[in-house]
């Protein structure tokens, strides 16, 4: 794997998230909702949802990514998933920070199928290899990415906490 890497900074962010709004504005897609996966995609879930004034947003945990460059067989659809009673005429944009493999948005544009009448996906980054081709993406590039969200360590260390009794 190549240490070369693709550099998001906060303010890089803000423009992307903005330019990726007017993307899908200016293609005529006037979303219903926006479903964010978490954990990446809820920053540009919710910069979307600003920039395009859509106030009705959902969040989708799915696990898939476990290290760099490291990730589960398949993506796991954590509890609490969206219900989406009587939204069956609903047009929901996906959004996530990035379609690497695709098979995290597979796995959600496969549960949102049928419940939902248009899904499209909206994504700052998408490589060659996606399964997924997104109708929305800021910017193409085969390298890991860092994202300014999660470039730094947790200033907890989950894996070594002690709870008192």
């Amino acid at each position: 794997m190549t240490t070369e890497r693709e550099i998001l900074t906060w303010e890089m962010f803000g423009v992307a998230s903005r330019e990726l709004a007017q993307m899908i504005a200016d293609d005529g897609y006037d979303p219903d909702m926006i479903l964010s996966i978490a954990r990446g995609g809820l920053l540009i879930g919710g910069a979307l949802g600003y920039a395009m004034g859509v106030k009705n947003t959902y969040t989708m945990n799915v696990e898939f990514y476990t290290g760099v460059d490291e990730r589960l067989e398949v993506p796991q659809i954590l509890p609490p998933a969206p219900d989406f009673v009587d939204l069956h005429d609903a047009r929901i944009l996906i959004a996530d920070d990035v379609a690497d493999t695709g098979r995290t948005l597979e796995s959600v544009q496969a549960f949102c199928a049928g419940k939902v009448a248009e899904v499209r996906t909206a994504v700052l980054y998408e490589k060659s290899h996606s399964l997924i081709q997104c109708e929305y993406v800021w910017r193409k590039t085969d390298l890991w990415i860092n994202f300014p969200w999660s470039d730094q360590p947790p200033v907890i260390d989950r894996d070594h906490v002690v709870l008192d009794a």
